[in-house]
C-alpha cells in the first residue's frame, strides 16, 4: 500500500499556494485567490507573467526566470506553471512548503486527454512531485465555443470551497492529484458531484489548413469537437451529464499490467 498524505486538520491556518496557467492578469486565478482566501489567512500567488496554455510539464532550463511583484503576496514569472511552482516553493514562500497547491481556474475544461496537454494540471503534478497535495480547477465553456459568452465563475465560486474542504479532509496517496472540472451551468442546474475516472474521445485533435492573405499555407491546431456520447463513469460523461468531475490522477505513468508479460519477454 502507498504512502499517504495526512488529512489537513486545520485549513484556516494552512499555507495554500496559487497557480495557473492562463498569466497572472486571468478572471479564474482571481476567482480562485478569493476562494482560497475564504479558506485560509496564508495564500500566496505565483503565477506565469503571460498565456501558458498546453504547455504541459515544460519547464525553463535554457534561460534565467525573472519573478517581478504583482501585489501583496502576489507574484509574476515570466516562465510556465511548471516555474512558478518550483519558485513559489523554494523562493516566494520563505522556505516553508506549502500544505496545498491550488492550480487554476482554467477558462476550459481539462477532461479526458487534455490532462496530458494542460499547463493547469501540470501545476498540480509539479507539487505532487515535490510531495505536497495540489487540487487543479477548470470550468468548460460554452457548448458553442464561443468565448465572448461569460464564463461561470460564480459556479466555481458556489462549490470550490466545499470540494477543497472535504478534499482536505481526507488521507490522500502519495504522489496522486485532484483535478476538478465544473460544467458550464449555473449553480443550481449542476447535478451533482461525481469521482470519475479519465475518459477518451472517440476523435483526437483537429488539424486545419488554412492560408495567408499572400496564399501562404499555415496550419491551426483546432481543439476536440464536443461529443455528446461517452462512456459512463468517465470525466467526460459527468461534463455532459451537468456534473462536476472528479478525477484522482497519479504521476506514475506505468503501465502496470503489462510488466510481467514484458519482463518475461525479456527474460
Amino acid at each position: 500500500m502507498s504512502a499517504r498524505l495526512p488529512p489537513i486538520a486545520d485549513l484556516a491556518g494552512a499555507r495554500i499556494l496559487v497557480t495557473n496557467d492562463d498569466g497572472i492578469l486571468a478572471p479564474g486565478i482571481r476567482v480562485l485567490e478569493r476562494i482560497a482566501r475564504g479558506l485560509s489567512r496564508h495564500v500566496w500567488v505565483v503565477a506565469p507573467e503571460t498565456q501558458q496554455s498546453a504547455v504541459s510539464h515544460s519547464l525553463t532550463i535554457r534561460r534565467p526566470l525573472r519573478v517581478s511583484r504583482a501585489g501583496p503576496r502576489r507574484f509574476a514569472v515570466d516562465g510556465t506553471p511548471t516555474d512558478c511552482v518550483l519558485i513559489g516553493v523554494h523562493e516566494v514562500m520563505g522556505g516553508k512548503p506549502p500544505d496545498l497547491v491550488l492550480s487554476g481556474i482554467n477558462m476550459g475544461a481539462n477532461l479526458g486527454e487534455d490532462i496530458g496537454y494542460s499547463g493547469t494540471v501540470a501545476a498540480a503534478m509539479e507539487a505532487c512531485l515535490l510531495g505536497f497535495r495540489a487540487i487543479a480547477f477548470s470550468l468548460d465553456l460554452p457548448r458553442n465555443g464561443s468565448v465572448s459568452e461569460r464564463p461561470r465563475w460564480e459556479t466555481c465560486s458556489h462549490f470550490a470551497p466545499g470540494i477543497i474542504n472535504r478534499l482536505a479532509a481526507l488521507p490522500w496517496p502519495d504522489a496522486t492529484l485532484m483535478n476538478v472540472n465544473v460544467p458550464d451551468l449555473a449553480a443550481e442546474e449542476v447535478s451533482g458531484i461525481r469521482v470519475a475516472h479519465q475518459g477518451k474521445r472517440k476523435q483526437g485533435l483537429r488539424l486545419e489548413k488554412r492560408a495567408d492573405p499572400d496564399g501562404r499555407p499555415y496550419w491551426w491546431i483546432l481543439d476536440y469537437s464536443k461529443e455528446e456520447e461517452q462512456p459512463r463513469g468517465s470525466d467526460l460523461s459527468a461534463i455532459n451529464e451537468g456534473a462536476i468531475a472528479i478525477t484522482p490522477v497519479t504521476i506514475d505513468a506505468t503501465a502496470r499490467g503489462f510488466l510481467l508479460e514484458l519482463r518475461a519477454a525479456f527474460a
